[in-house]
């Protein structure tokens, strides 16, 4: 599975349950039933799913880097070179 949709459905996931539970405490506004279920779920996305974070890190940085390189190759192409210059990447 696409690591953008696990990680993304697995906060949700974790919200909607942590809204869950709050949403029995009597007495409390909504505003702040939804605000504590927020700040429960990012703590514990922060925890329970870095593994799932670090993937998706990984995966948007690799997708990030071939795109830079085939922009380069593209412009290469269109200058007339036959190879990007290395020179102009940081």
């Amino acid at each position: 599975m696409n690591p953008i949709v696990k990680y993304s459905l697995a906060r949700m996931v974790l919200f909607v349950g942590c809204l869950a539970a709050v949403a029995f405490i009597p007495n409390l506004n909504v505003f702040l039933k939804l605000l504590i279920a927020l700040v429960v779920s990012s703590i514990g996305s922060f925890f329970l799913f870095r593994a799932w974070k670090d993937e998706l890190a990984d995966r948007l940085s690799t997708n990030s880097r071939r795109r830079l390189d085939e922009k380069e190759r593209l412009r290469a192409a269109l200058a007339g070179d036959d190879e990007p210059d290395s020179a102009t990447r940081a």
